[in-house]
């Protein structure tokens, strides 16, 4: 049996990770900002731990005497300078890694992450003098949720819809404000289930590999446009289509909704990268076993949660 430490609180990987872990036996503390959550912590048979992951002390003190530790900085839409964000975060585990001296860490990054540099905090972690493994899942199914409100609306789809204004493409989101589109279309992507990537991460916490390792995670490849008519036909739109923006529409969309500039370019870059293919070329060239959760079988799930609103 193993203490492990799991960020990200109650979350879409966090959440299944922890019901793993307890599963299989090994004393679980799950750190969450959410004092609301301890309630539910407990109940799945793990610690709760209160605080935030950018007060060092608190993070030292939860991670002195772990075994292993799942570490994940949730992405803030709502800080300006989101490179900043990302590096005091980092700083502030790394420092509390170092301090408590953990053995195995498992940081969850993303599959374009070294394709931008400037938000690009995996290299920082390999100050620690532990056994690390960065873990690169690929475009979450969750994702989907973020589009019901639009996919209600006008039944079409790129996280975003789109409209004519002033002749330009103007961005209308749904009630979480996230704006993506600069990829879609028929653009070859690899989706991955938080389920898998939950599966993935236990099973790298129970490893201790001498030298820095990278592992990309994902469920099932295909189209946009051919997810898209997945998710549509699961909630009676066979016809949904994925909406394809170019990176100047994308950029204003995200100005108009207010998005901090510096931020807006950055989700631009993230979404580009992409469009590009270099993720799926990074992604093929890497060779991952890939997950169970096919994309059907999420949209029975996302079909539930769309008509229940």
């Amino acid at each position: 049996m193993m203490k492990i430490i799991v960020t990200g609180s109650l979350g879409n990987i966090s959440k299944p990770l922890t019901e793993l872990l307890v599963a299989q036996g090994h004393s679980v503390t799950v750190i969450s900002s959410n004092p609301e959550k301890k309630a539910v912590i407990a109940q799945l048979g793990a610690t709760p731990a209160i605080g935030s992951i950018t007060d060092t002390p608190f993070l030292t003190e939860t991670f002195k005497g772990a075994d292993a530790l799942y570490v994940m900085i949730p992405l803030s839409f709502t800080e300006p300078d989101l490179g900043a964000y990302m590096r005091r975060a980092a700083g502030s585990y790394i420092q509390a890694l170092s301090e408590a001296k953990v053995k195995r860490v498992v940081v969850l990054s993303g599959w374009a992450a070294d394709l931008v540099k400037a938000e690009n905090v995996e290299h920082l972690f390999d100050r620690l003098d532990t056994s690390l493994t960065i873990m690169r899942p690929a475009s979450f199914y969750t994702n989907f949720y973020q589009s019901i409100d639009l996919i209600k609306g006008k039944g079409l789809m790129g996280k975003l819809l789109t409209l004519r204004y002033n002749g330009l493409w103007a961005l209308l989101t749904g009630k979480t404000g996230l704006l993506m589109g600069n990829y879609g279309g028929d653009d070859r992507i690899v989706f991955v289930s938080p389920i898998d990537i939950a599966n993935a991460v236990a099973e790298e916490l129970l490893l201790l590999p001498e030298k820095k390792t990278i592992r990309y995670v994902g469920s099932e490849e295909m189209t946009c446009n051919e997810a898209a008519q997945i998710i549509g036909t699961a909630v009676g739109k066979p016809w949904l289509r994925w909406v394809l923006l170019t990176d100047e529409e994308m950029l204003r969309g995200l100005k108009m909704a207010k998005v901090p500039e510096k931020l807006a370019k950055t989700l631009v870059e993230m979404q580009a990268a992409t469009h590009s293919g270099k993720t799926m070329e990074n992604f093929h060239r890497a060779n991952p076993k890939m997950g169970k959760v096919k994309l059907r079988d999420f949209a029975k799930e996302f079909a539930k949660v769309y008509h229940q609103k």
